[in-house]
């Protein structure tokens, strides 16, 4: 996977809200003062070039839809950050997140029952057949 310009991040961050779209509705998507109309249909272009969004042609018009969800960018986007800033290591990074934001005992814990719950519902999910 590729990384994204800001621009196109913020074109797909309205894409995956919209779930398909004309030109027209991402650029309603963004608030004022918005792109132009041709600026985001250069982006959807070039987005359409690194495989991240296609379109179909419905009369004389593209509706675009993503071909990455959010939740594998975000996934993608995380492991770079991950493997870049924090040599890979997420004890490293809640290190670092705690500190950089004050986390309190009380904050750590609640993280840490999320995680497990998280961590518990994929085993269940892997082990059904």
């Amino acid at each position: 996977m590729k990384q994204l310009t800001k621009a196109e991040e913020q074109v797909m961050q309205i894409l995956w809200d919209l779930d398909e779209g004309v030109i027209k509705e991402v650029v309603e998507g963004f608030e004022e003062p918005r792109p132009a109309y041709t600026t985001v249909a250069t982006v959807l272009k070039v987005l359409e070039k690194k495989g991240f969004v296609d379109h179909k042609t419905v009369g004389n018009v593209h509706v675009y839809f993503p071909l990455v969800s959010k939740r594998e960018y975000t996934r993608y986007q995380f492991s770079t950050l991950l493997k870049d800033y924090f040599s890979g290591s997420f004890p490293k990074l809640a290190t670092f997140f705690a500190h950089e934001n004050n986390l309190t005992m009380k904050d750590l814990e609640e993280m840490l029952k999320m995680s497990h719950s998280e961590i518990t519902k994929e085993v269940v999910n892997i082990q059904k057949p």
